[in-house]
């Protein structure tokens, strides 16, 4: 059975805050809600923060943390794959993972 691959994203606020979700259309969905959507609108500018509400509106969550990025000159750094999870059940047949262990660089001669 293949890893799971998710997006993520890591906010370089402070503190810093990481979010996962299986895709990026859904991480920028919660980016969008849980970082966008819970900054003060005292703190933006009146025309910046019209903008982000109707993207959050809109729902186009990928334009909301981009204007968010651009307001608040904080970095996103974004993942769209690649970070694997591996669960308990990647490892419940015993054969399998003793022989995959076997075929580990660590057991071979070079």
């Amino acid at each position: 059975m293949p890893s799971t691959t998710l997006a993520y994203a890591v906010v370089r606020g402070d503190p810093p805050a990481v979010y996962a979700a299986d895709d990026i259309d859904t991480l920028n969905h919660v980016l969008a809600l849980r970082v966008v959507a819970a900054t003060p609108g005292g703190t933006i500018p009146t025309i910046q923060r019209a903008r982000l509400q109707e993207a959050i509106v809109e729902e186009r969550w990928g334009d909301a943390v981009a204007g968010w990025i651009e307001v608040t000159g904080i970095p996103v750094d974004v993942y769209a794959s690649g970070l694997e999870v591996w669960t308990a059940d990647r490892f419940a047949e015993p054969d399998e993972a003793g022989l995959e262990l076997r075929l580990r660089p660590l057991f071979g001669s070079e």
